[in-house]
């Protein structure tokens, strides 16, 4: 052998220096690849600092969403609240029929109607029907024996109207039904 050292000792790197995050080292500064911004960050450098970069909306892009949430909002809410009306009404017409059935089986069972709800078994009227609706039966002592029973709305409800249906199953108003 000749006596030469097949390797070069490397000097050690300092911490932070190009060569310890693997750059080689440069006599000009090297060149990192262009990264293109998104057109809504802006950089901003103030007098004397470094620059950052802002991001954010516009107070315009923020007035338009709010703009079309409010329209959508607009239309959507009318329906809603009809939505909710029927399914109120839906509650109180099953009720109502419930209680039809059982003054027919109170019929057979007494030879005249109910006039109470209690009578026909039900201690109060359930809390969904409760609080959209005042439920009354009326049975006048005639011959032969008849029944109304009346449902009036309360509340939010009123845009509804009353609902009715008799002992001979007429049910009133008749576009409710």
């Amino acid at each position: 052998m000749d006596g030469s050292v097949p390797f070069r000792w490397a000097s050690p790197r300092q911490p932070g220096s190009p060569e310890s995050l693997g750059f080689a080292a440069c006599a000009r500064p090297c060149p990192l690849p262009h990264r293109a911004r998104p057109a809504s960050i802006r950089t901003v450098r103030p007098a004397g600092s470094r620059t950052f970069a802002v991001h954010g909306f516009t107070l315009i892009e923020v007035l338009v969403v709010v703009a079309v949430v409010a329209i959508l909002a607009a239309i959507a809410y009318p329906s809603y609240q009809a939505q909710i009306r029927k399914g109120n009404r839906a509650a109180a017409q099953s009720y109502m029929m419930d209680l039809a059935q059982r003054e027919a089986q109170y019929l057979l069972d007494a030879r005249a109607y109910a006039s109470t709800a209690a009578a026909l078994g039900y201690a109060a009227t359930p809390a969904d029907v409760a609080r959209y609706y005042t439920i009354g039966i009326a049975a006048p002592v005639v011959s032969p024996p008849a029944f109304t029973i009346i449902a009036t709305a309360i509340g939010a409800q009123v845009a509804d109207g009353a609902l009715t249906i008799d002992n001979q199953g007429t049910k009133t108003p008749s576009g409710k039904w």
